[in-house]
């Protein structure tokens, strides 16, 4: 390892499209050293890290690994945190995701971290009083307020919906010479979204860079706030292929567009509750600051300059997690 007065930030899931986001920004940022954790370090995109000067880690996102992430974590300052969702096997079935979330934040304490930054979402669960079933929101609410309860300063990211769930998981499909969009939100709903492969990371090292500024805070990651209508409309303008919208809200629509989803544990059930409580609630709570990440990184992304920058044209993609 090159040695040198650099505080060491260690980035768990550094192969997800979060951690990706966060090796590089603090890389570039010049202030950090970085150690990846992965246990693909010889893929292309670790390979990507290290030329940047990334320090590469062999550690699975996944329980039972507490002393290697201890191991990891001696002797950084900081650590950026992310767990993967996890598909129910079956609906209302839970998952080991605040499990794992937890093992992970105790190993932070033990290995002496001094900040601890998690990627966080809403808690679903408690605040429909559990009405709606949302685990991979509900599981980091969970995780959130578990790492509150250790001896350990953190703060949190809650990312919006992600432009990239488009290209990887809510394909659009071709009918004659019409691209057809399902989507899971109703047609006129305004969401938050954003690029979490650019996002992210301004976001972090601006937490990192000013700890005590934002110690406990939950802070919203936003690209843009739209709706489904408008990203068709913006589809269409910046790429000049014919698009339209089509409704995945409800079980039915969303098993006829996408027929494998129903072989998926609760997947289906998890999709469907998320879009109502977003609608019925809103996507974060009343007050959070909805401003503050384009604030302090004006070049975030809308959909416009996201659909620009990719060049994409309505093909299948894949990021990662």
């Amino acid at each position: 390892m090159v040695s040198n007065n650099k505080p060491i930030i260690t980035v768990v899931g550094a192969l997800s499209k979060q951690g990706r986001s966060v090796a590089r920004s603090l890389l570039e940022s010049q202030r950090y050293q970085v150690r990846a954790l992965t246990r693909q370090v010889k893929s292309p995109q670790a390979q990507e890290l290290a030329r940047l000067g990334a320090e590469l880690i062999n550690v699975p996102l996944d329980l039972g690994h507490k002393d290697e992430f201890i191991q990891a974590f001696r002797g950084a300052y900081g650590v950026f945190m992310m767990t993967p969702g996890i598909t129910p096997d079956a609906v209302n079935a839970q998952t080991h995701e605040t499990a794992l979330g937890k093992e992970i934040a105790d190993a932070a304490v033990e290995a002496g971290v001094k900040h601890l930054v998690f990627s966080s979402l809403e808690n679903v669960g408690k605040i429909t009083e559990g009405k709606k079933w949302v685990p991979h929101f509900t599981d980091k609410g969970r995780i959130e307020e578990y790492i509150r309860t250790l001896p350990i300063t953190s703060s949190f990211i809650m990312m919006a919906f992600f432009y990239t769930n488009l290209l990887e998981y809510y394909q659009p499909r071709k009918a004659d010479d019409t691209l057809i969009f399902p989507i899971y939100l109703p047609e006129n709903f305004r969401a938050p979204f954003v690029d979490p492969l650019t996002a992210t990371g301004p976001a972090v090292l601006e937490i990192f860079n000013n700890q005590d500024k934002y110690a406990g805070c939950t802070l919203p990651v936003i690209g843009e706030m739209l709706t489904p209508a408008e990203m068709i409309e913006t589809f269409n303008r910046v790429t000049g292929k014919k698009a339209v919208y089509s409704s995945a809200v409800t079980r039915e629509e969303l098993l006829n567009h996408f027929p494998a989803f129903a072989q998926m544990g609760g997947l289906v059930e998890e999709v469907i509750g998320m879009a109502e409580y977003a609608v019925e609630q809103g996507y974060y709570r009343p007050d959070r600051d909805l401003l503050w990440s384009r604030q302090i990184n004006p070049h975030a992304l809308t959909w416009e300059q996201f659909l620009k920058t990719t060049g994409w044209q309505g093909d299948g993609q894949t990021f990662g997690l």
